[in-house]
């Protein structure tokens, strides 16, 4: 196994804690433009301890500023689908991003992908598949679901910002250092210009929240970083899309959540997914 699928596993892995770590307290959540703010601030705190560098000062701030606007911007219009749209069709419709992300390593990288790899990505959009709630034509809102394509496009956008900008000499942890300036700068613009509200500074769920998930955001994205930086866009950013299915598992364990053939054969299609995508 590479490192870069070491890296990719490790963003998987954390990623799916801080969805759970979510879960746990989303109720609580009042402002998402403070929120995404607080997260910046507390990732910039925990990131200042990782080096940077900046060789190629012209291509580290073009594509650390693109993928930073990526990220924050998939994150706000997931989070207004989700106000308009079921919060499950609009995760599975956001983890349908690694679609572009593997049409997007074919046509822009020239990334070559085997047919055992292939198998590996259906395998993936099955486990989503699997997933998609039963109910999704009951309030349907075409709003809330081109917000949620709109967030996918974004974030696949995103993923492969980053592995661009790191083949033309991109300093990868300037460019994460980027990302958490990107998401302080938009979230108190937004929560100043859409929410019309700076109310969340007194709030202290959003401090207590937005330390746990930015410290996570951190490594998170850290890791995603040294994946694409070794390795190919096409295989690492899908394994690291299969988070969801540890999350379910926590929610069975600790939450009590339920699990039926449907979830069982997305478990079993994921981790065939990361195998297959692995080798």
């Amino acid at each position: 196994m590479t490192t870069a699928i070491l890296f990719a596993l490790g963003s998987l892995f954390l990623t799916a804690l801080n969805d759970f770590v979510f879960k746990l307290f989303a109720d609580k959540m009042r402002s998402i433009g403070g929120f995404v703010a607080v997260v910046g601030c507390f990732w910039l705190v925990a990131q200042l301890f990782f080096p940077c560098t900046t060789v190629n000062l012209r291509a580290t701030l073009t594509w650390g500023v693109l993928a930073g606007f990526m990220s924050v911007a998939a994150n706000i219009l997931l989070i207004e689908a989700m106000g308009l749209q079921s919060a499950g069709l609009c995760s599975t419709i956001y983890r349908m991003n690694m679609v572009f992300v593997v049409l997007g390593a074919c046509l822009l990288l020239n990334e070559h992908i085997s047919p055992l790899h292939w198998c590996g990505i259906v395998l993936a959009l099955l486990a989503i598949v699997m997933f998609l709630p039963r109910s999704t034509a009951v309030g349907f809102s075409r709003l809330g679901f081109g917000l949620a394509v709109l967030a996918a496009v974004l974030r696949a956008i995103m993923g492969l910002a980053y592995r661009y900008g790191f083949e033309h000499g991109a300093d990868k942890n300037t460019v994460v250092m980027i990302n958490c300036l990107m998401w302080i700068v938009v979230g108190i613009l937004y929560s100043i210009f859409r929410e019309r509200s700076l109310k969340w500074l007194k709030d202290a769920n959003i401090y207590k929240y937005g330390a746990v998930s930015g410290l996570l955001v951190c490594i998170i994205i850290w890791c995603m970083a040294c994946s694409l930086k070794l390795g190919d866009a096409s295989r690492v950013l899908p394994i690291a899309q299969m988070s969801f299915l540890l999350t379910f598992v926590m929610g069975v364990i600790w939450l009590k959540e339920k699990c039926d053939w449907r979830k069982i054969v997305a478990m079993v299609s994921g981790v065939g997914a990361v195998v297959l995508l692995s080798i």
